[in-house]
């Protein structure tokens, strides 16, 4: 029985318990609901809140972006109506000068008109003066005719061979006056063009006057003159201002460039690199800088030995400069140095002849041709830049005017400059002495003859002055005085079209009528 009670007992309690348990549970539920509803409805007044305050700065932008929009509206509205006004007051300045051409034409085309007037009046004058001077000539040739007894035509036949040979006579004297003329222009303009292109500038004339070729130790040495990415070469280049040229030559490489002395300069650096052995930029500066130093003391040195064996007393150091650096310069092949020596001994063995002073004589010679080595900042032709140089370090004006008349550029004020240019002409012509075998100079002289030859009524041809001057002699009776120059003009134009030579040739045609007569 007791067992019966404690279990209902139990069972009571745990009723009790279960009950209470879930009013507690729907009380906890119940409040958390409360809870979150109220949590809810915060967020949802906040969101209200900040709904109605992002609406208010939309507004507020709206109405912003409006004003701007309506200011830039207004200042658009204003801008475009300045533009207007301006357009107007274009067009109105175009309207007006358009009524001014108008007016101007019109008045023109009165002018013009009245002019035609004239114009047609002077023409019906001219027309009715014509007739009458038609009329007047026929009357003269008529009376012409039966004073003369010529028919028109004979008379007209004989004034066209008479005013013929007036003709060809003036022709041909204009003629010779424009060659005179045409050759005096073409020898400046050529001695300012082949001196300042050829002689200063060095330019490329002949390939071995060009290039230098420089001897290595094996081939590896041209890749390490390249360098790294070619860095040595370039460095070498910039510096000299000479081209390096590396190609498939065995153990060697060529510096080519225009002016010899910067080639030798290069060449010396160049081979003092690779004894060297250490090639890289710094070294290439330092070698080259210091080959630049000794090359001007080498310079100065080949100068004054240059003075010492011909005799000449002291000379500014500059121009001892200049006439050793001619030893780095050619003119067709002949060394420009050996030339002026040359030249120098001519002068002085001339001077001695005449009783003339035989160091002024030196001098001249040794100095006429420096112009050739200066560079070319110096404008003018070498004989005019060589006048300057000798004129600014101190030499007579005796000298200076030798120089500067060596090749007639001015007029010559002393016998000096007159042996200058004889001297001058002696060594640049003779045989040999620029870049010519015997043989071609035997074979040009012939062609020369051959082709003065070739011509109707030439008697006799002589080639002369080293072939600078060809005589040409003619029959008297097949060419007149007249033919002559023709002569002399085709054979010149022939010489030209066929041959190759230095300088010009001379052409010379004589023509001369011998009449004999015996008395007994």
């Amino acid at each position: 029985m007791s067992t019966i009670v404690t279990i209902l007992v139990s069972i009571i309690i745990a009723l009790i318990f279960f009950i209470i348990g879930y009013f507690t549970q729907k009380i906890t539920r119940n409040r958390k609901i409360l809870t979150a509803d109220h949590k809810a409805e915060k967020i949802l007044q906040s969101a209200k809140e900040k709904s109605r305050e992002l609406e208010q700065q939309t507004k507020g932008k709206i109405e912003q972006l409006r004003a701007e929009q309506k200011r830039e509206h207004i200042e658009e509205t204003k801008a475009q109506k300045r533009h207007l006004e301006l357009w107007q007051r274009e067009l109105e300045r175009k309207d007006e000068e358009q009524k001014k051409s108008k007016d101007f034409l019109s008045q023109k085309e009165k002018n013009l008109m009245v002019r035609e007037k004239e114009v047609q009046q002077q023409k019906e004058e001219v027309g009715i003066k014509r007739n009458r001077l038609t009329q007047l000539i026929e009357e003269s040739n008529q009376k012409l005719e039966d004073i003369s007894r010529l028919t028109r035509d004979e008379a007209k036949q004989m004034i066209l061979e008479k005013s013929k040979e007036e003709v060809e006579n003036k022709a041909i004297q204009i003629e010779n006056e424009i060659i005179s003329e045409a050759k005096k222009k073409a020898n400046r303009k050529a001695k300012e063009i082949i001196t300042s292109a050829i002689q200063r500038c060095a330019t490329d004339y002949v390939s071995e006057s060009t290039i230098s070729v420089v001897s290595l130790p094996s081939e590896n040495m041209k890749g390490r003159i390249i360098g790294r990415e070619g860095r040595n070469i370039r460095a070498f280049e910039t510096t000299t201002g000479i081209d390096v040229i590396i190609d498939d030559t065995p153990e060697a490489i060529t510096l080519s460039g225009f002016d010899p002395i910067k080639r030798e300069i290069a060449k010396i650096s160049m081979e003092n690199l690779i004894k060297d052995g250490r090639i890289h930029p710094a070294r290439v500066e330092e070698i080259v800088e210091k080959t630049k130093k000794e090359f001007d003391e080498k310079v100065l040195e080949l100068g004054e030995n240059t003075m010492f064996e011909l005799g000449i007393s002291k000379m500014h150091d500059e121009l001892v400069k200049m006439v050793a650096r001619l030893h780095f310069r050619t003119s067709y092949g002949q060394n420009v140095l050996q030339h002026s020596k040359e030249v120098t001994y001519l002068m002085s063995l001339m001077a001695g002849e005449l009783k003339l002073n035989i160091d002024i004589a030196k001098r001249a010679g040794i100095l006429h041709d420096i112009g050739k080595g200066m560079s070319q900042e110096y404008s003018g032709s070498h004989a005019e830049i060589g006048a300057t140089a000798a004129r600014k370090y101190g030499e007579d004006s005796i000298i200076v005017n030798a120089i500067a008349a060596h090749h007639e550029e001015v007029e010559p004020l002393s016998s000096y400059a007159v042996l200058l240019e004889a001297a001058d002409a002696i060594s640049g012509s003779r045989p040999g002495a620029r870049r010519e075998t015997l043989e071609a100079y035997i074979r040009r002289v012939e062609e020369l003859e051959n082709i003065a030859s070739s011509f109707e009524g030439v008697k006799k041809v002589y080639s002369m002055q080293a072939g600078r001057e060809v005589r040409i002699i003619v029959e008297p009776e097949s060419i007149s005085d007249n033919g002559t120059r023709k002569l002399a003009t085709k054979i010149a134009q022939n010489i030209e079209k066929n041959l190759k030579y230095p300088g010009e040739i001379k052409v010379i045609v004589i023509r001369e009528t011998r009449a004999v007569s015996n008395a007994k």
